[in-house]
C-alpha cells in the first residue's frame, strides 16, 4: 500500500486552507468578512450549540438558536425536541425552583408544541410526563430512554446536521476527504480481509458514531422521483440504505453533492487528533514555524549515531516556497558557474568553540550548516505560525448564563503550539533536544528546497558532506538528481558539462543496474531538443523534492508524519476499491481525492507506459464493458479484449443491484454471465 505516488504539493494545499479555515494558523491575510470567516464562525456556532446541548442547558442553546438561526425553532419537529429535553434536564437538577419550571415549561411550551409537530408527538408527550414518577437513577422504569443522557447527543448531533446543511457551514474540504478516505480505507479492509496498516490512526480517528441525519420536511415528500444512478452512487459512498439515500436527496432538494456532503460531515472525527496529525505535518512540511529555537553555542549532527549537539546558529535551509514552481528556473542555471564562490563566504569562520569529539565531522557538517544558511536567509520568517484551536466565545453575543459559559470555556479545544513527541516523530533520537531537533529539521528542509529549485549538484555535494554513505543506500535518488543536473546543463546550453555527468555518472549507474539502463536513453534524448524544450515537461522536482526530504529525514531520525502514511495508504485503497466497483468515483473532484492522485511522472518511468485508470460515466445511458474475468486497465475499447466481454447497459447494472442488493462489481460479474440481460439474471436468482 505504500506504492502509491501522491501530489504532496496538493495536499499541502488543502492542509493550508483546513488550517487558515479553522484558524489554527495565524493567518493576516483573510478579513473577517471574508466568506471562509464567515463558513468559520457558523461552525463555531453549531459546535457552541452542539456543545451547550450535550451539557444539559437547553435552555441557552435555544437562546443561541433565536439569535442566530430561528429558521430551526419554525421547525416544530425540532422545536418539540428540544423542549422535550428542557423538560428533562429541568427535572434532573432535582430542586423544587426547578420541578416548578419543568411544570411552566410543561404547560407554556411543551404541551402546545405537541399539537402540531408530527403525528406521534401527542403520543410521546403523554408518555415523557412519566418522568415525574420514575426516577432518572432507575433504569427498568418505562422512561429510562428519556432520562439517558444519549438523548442529549442524539438531538446535538441532529441539530449540527440541520444547522450545517442549512447554513452551508460544511467543514473544510480537507476534513470531509479524510472522512471519505477512511471510510473506503475500513470498508475495503473488511471486505477483502485484510488488516489495515494504519488501523492504530484510523480507529481513533474516524469515530464509529455518526449525527442523526437531518430529515426532510413533509411537504418534500412529493419531490418527484431521482435518477437511480444518483442513489446508488450517494447510498454506495457513504453507506447508507437506498431509504436513507432518498431521504437525504430529498433534503438537498435532489442536489447530489450537496446531499453528499450534509452525510460526509455526519461522520465523527477526533478534532484534537486531527489537529495534531496536520500540526506535525506543517512543521515536516515547512508550512509553519516548529516553534522551536536554537540556542547559542557551536555543535554538529553526529548523522550515524543520532545524538544531539549544539549548534552556533540557525542551520540551513528553510523552505517557504510552498507554491515554487516545478520548472527549473532559468536563473537558476544562469548562477552555476559562479555558485561556487559566492555560496561560502564564511566557511573558514573559526571553530574553537567546536563541542564535537569528531574534528572531521564537524567540520563537514559546520560546512552544511554555513552553506545551508547562505541559501534560505530570510525563509523562515515566511512561515507561519500555529496558534492552535481557540474557539473564543466573544464571537458569539453574551447570551449565554454564566454557568454555562464557564461549562463552555472548560470543553474549549487548545491545542499545544508543539504537538507531542509521539506525533513528532522523534523516538530514534538518544537524547532529544530542542536545538538539535530544530536542526535537523531546517537542514532537511534546506535539502527539499534545493532539490525543489533544480539545484541538483548542490543537494549532492551538501548530503556527500553530511553522510558520504547516503547514497550507497539510495542510488535511486542519486540516479534521478544527476537526471536533474544533465537536463539543467542541456537546457543552459552546456552540452559538454552534461556529457561529463551522464559519462561519470548516469553512465556507470546504469550499467550497474539494467532497470536505469531505458530512462537514461530517454534521458539522453534531450540532447536533439532545443534548449528551451529541454525540460519542456517539466521535471517533477516537487515530487523528488517530497522524496528526498522523507529518505534524508529517515537519515536524521525524523519519521514522515502520520498523516502521510494515512494518505498514501488511504488513496491506494481508493483506487484499489473502485477498480473492484469498475467505475469512476463520482465524488472525487469535489473532494480534490483527484488533484492528490495527480503526480508527475517520475524520472525512472516512460511516460507513454502510463496506464489509464478504469472510468465510467454515469449518465443514464452509459454503457459498461463487463466481463468474467476484470476491467482492461490499458485504455482498450471492449471489442479488442475478449470475445467474452459484454456491453452492459448501465440500467441493467442498477437494476441488478437492487433487486438482488448487490456491490456494483459483483451484478456487473453477473451480467456478464447472461449476456447482459438484467432480467434473464434475476429470474436465474429467484428462479
Amino acid at each position: 500500500m505504500d506504492s502509491i505516488s501522491v501530489n504532496w504539493e496538493a495536499l499541502d494545499s488543502l492542509v493550508i486552507d483546513f488550517a487558515k479555515s479553522e484558524n489554527v494558523i495565524e493567518d493576516s491575510v483573510s478579513s473577517p468578512s471574508s466568506p471562509s470567516s464567515s463558513s468559520y464562525h457558523s461552525r463555531l456556532l453549531i459546535r457552541q450549540i452542539r456543545r451547550l446541548v450535550e451539557v444539559g442547558d437547553v435552555d441557552a442553546a435555544i437562546d443561541l438558536l433565536r439569535a442566530h438561526a430561528s429558521f430551526v425553532l419554525d421547525d416544530h419537529r425540532l422545536l418539540f425536541r428540544l423542549q422535550k429535553q428542557k423538560f428533562i434536564e429541568l427535572l434532573r437538577r432535582g430542586t423544587e425552583e426547578d420541578r416548578d419550571s419543568a411544570l411552566k415549561c410543561l404547560r407554556t411550551a411543551l404541551a402546545p408544541c405537541a399539537l402540531d409537530a408530527y403525528p406521534e408527538a401527542y403520543e410521546e408527550f403523554k408518555h415523557v410526563l412519566l418522568a415525574f414518577i420514575y426516577d432518572k437513577d432507575d433504569h427498568t422504569s418505562p422512561v429510562a430512554n428519556e432520562w439517558s443522557e444519549r438523548r442529549r447527543f442524539d438531538i446535538a448531533g441532529l441539530l449540527s446536521s440541520v444547522l450545517r446543511a442549512h447554513l452551508h457551514a460544511y467543514d473544510p474540504v480537507f476534513s470531509m476527504t479524510l472522512r471519505y478516505l477512511i471510510s473506503i480505507h475500513k470498508g475495503f479492509c473488511f471486505r477483502q480481509g485484510i488488516l489495515s496498516p494504519i488501523s492504530d490512526l484510523t480507529e481513533r480517528l474516524l469515530l464509529e458514531e455518526r449525527d442523526p441525519p437531518a430529515t426532510p420536511q413533509e411537504s418534500l415528500y412529493e419531490a418527484p422521483p431521482f435518477d437511480e444512478v444518483d442513489i446508488q452512487a450517494l447510498a454506495h459512498a457513504v453507506e447508507l440504505t437506498r431509504q436513507g439515500a432518498i431521504d437525504s436527496l430529498r433534503f438537498a432538494k435532489g442536489d447530489l453533492f450537496q446531499a453528499f456532503q450534509n452525510e460526509i460531515c455526519r461522520m465523527r472525527l477526533d478534532v484534537s487528533m486531527l489537529d495534531e496529525l496536520v500540526h506535525e505535518y506543517c512543521v515536516y512540511r515547512g508550512i509553519v514555524d516548529s516553534g522551536l529555537t536554537s540556542p547559542s553555542g557551536n555543535c554538529s549532527l553526529d548523522v550515524e549515531s543520532g545524538a544531539s549537539k549544539n549548534s552556533n546558529s540557525e542551520t540551513s535551509i528553510n523552505n517557504a516556497r510552498m507554491n515554487s514552481s516545478p520548472e527549473i528556473n532559468v536563473d537558476m542555471v544562469s548562477m552555476h558557474g559562479t555558485e561556487t564562490e559566492e555560496r561560502y563566504p564564511s566557511e573558514t569562520t573559526s571553530n574553537h568553540e567546536d563541542c564535537s569529539t569528531s574534528g572531521k565531522n564537524h567540520t563537514e557538517n559546520s560546512r552544511v550548516s554555513q552553506r545551508s544558511r547562505i541559501h534560505g536567509i530570510g525563509e523562515r520568517s515566511k512561515r507561519k505560525r500555529w496558534r492552535g484551536r481557540h474557539e473564543n466565545l466573544d464571537s458569539i453575543p453574551d447570551i449565554l448564563s454564566g454557568s454555562s459559559k464557564q461549562d463552555l470555556s472548560t470543553t474549549t479545544l487548545t491545542l499545544s503550539t508543539s504537538a507531542s513527541k509521539e506525533h513528532q516523530g522523534f523516538e530514534k533520537d538518544t537524547h532529544p533536544t530542542v536545538d538539535a531537533r530544530d536542526d535537523k529539521f531546517e537542514i532537511v528542509l534546506g535539502m527539499k528546497e534545493l532539490a525543489s529549485r533544480g539545484m541538483a549538484a548542490e543537494v549532492v555535494e551538501e548530503i556527500n558532506a553530511m553522510d558520504p554513505n547516503f547514497f550507497s543506500r539510495n542510488p535511486i535518488l542519486l540516479f534521478q538528481l544527476k537526471q536533474v543536473e544533465f537536463l539543467k546543463l542541456v537546457r543552459s546550453g552546456n552540452h559538454s558539462s552534461a556529457l561529463k555527468v551522464a559519462c561519470s555518472h548516469l553512465g556507470p549507474m546504469a550499467t550497474s543496474d539494467p532497470a536505469l539502463l531505458k530512462p537514461l536513453k530517454e534521458t539522453l534524448l534531450a540532447l536533439l531538443k532545443p534548449n528551451e524544450d529541454a525540460l519542456c515537461e517539466g521535471l517533477p522536482l516537487l515530487t523528488l523534492a517530497t522524496s528526498l526530504q522523507v529518505a534524508i529525514g529517515r537519515r536524521f531520525g525524523i519519521e514522515e508524519p502520520q498523516l502521510m502514511k494515512i494518505m498514501r495508504t488511504s488513496l491506494y485503497t481508493h483506487s484499489e476499491w473502485f477498480k473492484l466497483q469498475m467505475c469512476k468515483d463520482r465524488f472525487e473532484g469535489l473532494l480534490k481525492i483527484d488533484s492528490l492522485k495527480e503526480v508527475a511522472m517520475p524520472l525512472l518511468t516512460d511516460a507513454s507506459s502510463k496506464l489509464n485508470s478504469d472510468t465510467c460515466t454515469h449518465g443514464s445511458s452509459q454503457v459498461t464493458a463487463c466481463s468474467s474475468s476484470r476491467m482492461q486497465e490499458d485504455g482498450s475499447s471492449p471489442s479488442q479484449v475478449s470475445s467474452r466481454d459484454i456491453a452492459c447497459d448501465e440500467n441493467a447494472i442498477l437494476k441488478v443491484m437492487e433487486f438482488l442488493a448487490l456491490p456494483r462489481a459483483d451484478a456487473i460479474h453477473l451480467l456478464a454471465q447472461y449476456d447482459g440481460n438484467a432480467e434473464t439474471v434475476i429470474q436465474q436468482i429467484f428462479g
